[in-house]
């Protein structure tokens, strides 16, 4: 990045250059007039005019800075009341844990150990504070000479405060979110232990829940076991207990460490000064939804034998990977998924997802809009130009009743163009539909959430900023943007939200009217005599 760019001085750090951007905001990397390096989190200009954001980011930098510990990275500085409110953190060299994977494959038995047991006491810090981190993945793990430190604190709790208050709707990365996550339930701490479980799934080189697009990967969270076949035989007990659907069935941080570390013979990790710097992004956040740590939960009884006495995780000796498994990041730079929809592991996704067993809340009825429309999805749309894809196909699922939403069910598909699309000359390859019927107070803002769920990674680059169109034949406002390769569009009607991706990218007219066409297959009056009053 040009120097003229970047600003002199952010507070008293003196700024040397741009280490990320994203959804949040932009990472410096800055030096105090000590000649310490700080890592400097400013938020987007726009989110200055929040008050939701800045009251969060302020409750947040308080706690944070009362982290501590062996495995965080630890706040020295900020200012919630500077134009652009910002943070700053002591600097860690090293390589992401998603890197590292990368570069030197999957973890041993001895490794997976000595990493699970960093984590745990990262989160005994953290939890002890009163914070919940609801975003633990490999990307958010430096590798650091003295251990692994977990990193993002504050602004990205804010944002995600504030993307929560404004669209009803919870943010996380698929793949390592707890089904409580996942259905937009309030979370605890034991979600924390839940993605601690996902790390070590991918640190051995598994996928906990496979390929897919974020709403499959979300699905099978809440709906089926993980895989855990790459893991090796020793440890399948603690991760399957972390991976418990139930929060309460899953062990504390404390309990963790027991199990993972119960004879403290792990050593220090060694110097991992050769590893090239992290150049650490701002990950698109996860949902702030309690500062409330969970009850303390009932460990689950699991057998463990004591970690080999070894050297540190940075130094990992590998294995080959599960043959029917990826390493997390592998191909991909530090931080990011090779998931079916190139999900970067930073990406923010909307967690829509319902399921029996979780307590659904009544709403006053006639606090509600009347249905008189639901959602279908058809084997083909658009006069047989689009086939659907069996092999993303996943069923209707209810949605919990909030205050914003009720009587609703998500449906997701993907479809693929086909020969008959091919002739008629459609723009579109592939088109991803994301949505939910039911009756719905501000249907806009749901349908927002689901668009950002769609085009947040955070590292997005934004070719066509949100356009809102009503093309002709039209009885909705349609909503259109195009991030990185993909245009998407919305609606947000008083009985449907949705979201359509498709690809490649496209003029937004052209987008719109493509959605327009497409609303009109899928949408279908609900009978009078079944319609709710």
């Amino acid at each position: 990045m040009d120097g003229v760019d970047l600003p002199e001085r952010i507070g008293d750090y003196a700024v040397e250059r741009e280490l990320g951007s994203g959804g949040m905001g932009t990472v410096y990397l800055a030096r105090s007039r000590g000649g310490r390096t700080v890592a400097v989190k400013v938020a987007r200009p726009e989110l200055a005019a929040d008050p939701h954001f800045r009251a969060r980011f302020r409750a947040e930098v308080d706690a944070a800075r009362k982290v501590g510990g062996f495995h965080t990275a630890q706040v020295v500085d900020a200012d919630p009341d500077a134009a652009a409110p910002w943070l700053a953190t002591a600097y860690i060299a090293g390589p992401t844990l998603s890197g590292l994977l990368a570069e030197r494959g999957p973890m041993d038995e001895a490794r997976l150990r000595l990493l699970g047991a960093a984590l745990a006491e990262a989160l005994q810090a953290i939890h002890g504070c009163g914070l919940i981190h609801r975003d633990l993945k490999p990307g958010n793990i430096i590798m650091a000479d003295d251990g692994p430190r977990v990193l993002d604190f504050g602004i990205a709790r804010a944002l995600e405060a504030t993307r929560l208050t404004s669209t009803g709707a919870a943010f996380g990365t698929p793949g390592f979110l707890a089904p409580e996550q996942a259905q937009g339930l309030e979370v605890g701490g034991a979600a924390d232990v839940f993605a601690l479980g996902a790390v070590l799934v991918a640190a051995a080189g598994g996928q906990p829940f496979g390929e897919g697009t974020p709403m499959m990967l979300m699905y099978r969270a809440v709906h089926e076991p993980a895989d855990l076949s790459a893991l090796p035989e020793g440890i399948r007990p603690v991760v399957t207990a972390c991976l418990a659907k139930d929060p309460a069935h899953r062990p504390t941080p404390r309990a963790l460490l027991d199990l993972l570390a119960p004879m403290s013979t792990a050593k220090p990790a060694p110097d991992a000064a050769a590893h090239p710097a992290t150049e650490v992004s701002p990950a698109t956040p996860p949902p702030t939804l309690s500062t409330t740590p969970s009850p303390t939960p009932t460990p689950t009884a699991v057998s463990a034998a004591a970690p080999a006495a070894a050297g540190g995780i940075a130094d990992a000796a590998t294995v080959s990977a599960h043959p029917e498994a990826a390493t997390e990041g592998a191909g991909s730079p530090p931080g990011k998924r090779s998931v079916g929809r190139g999900v970067a592991a930073a990406a923010g996704a909307l967690l829509v997802l319902g399921g029996a067993g979780y307590a659904v809340y009544s709403y006053d009825d006639a606090s509600f809009p009347p249905a008189t429309h639901e959602l279908v999805l058809p084997e083909s749309m658009v006069d047989g130009a689009y086939g659907r894809d069996v092999e993303h196909r996943l069923p209707p699922d209810p949605l919990p009743d909030d205050a914003g939403r009720k009587g609703a069910t998500h449906y997701s598909a993907d479809y693929t163009v086909t020969s008959a699309g091919t002739e008629k000359g459609v723009a579109f390859r592939t088109v991803e539909v994301y949505g939910s019927s039911g009756r719905y107070k501000d249907p806009e803002e749901h349908r927002d959430g689901l668009m950002d769920a769609m085009t947040l990674t955070g590292s997005e680059t934004v070719s066509d900023p949100p356009r809102t169109i009503r093309p002709p034949g039209s009885d909705v406002d349609i909503r259109c943007e195009t991030v990185d390769a993909k245009t998407v569009c919305g609606w947000g009607d008083a009985n449907s939200t949705v979201a359509i991706g498709f690809t490649p990218s496209a003029p937004l007219d052209v987008a719109a009217e493509e959605t327009r066409r497409i609303r009109a297959e899928i949408r279908r009056p609900i009978a009078t005599s079944t319609a709710s009053p």
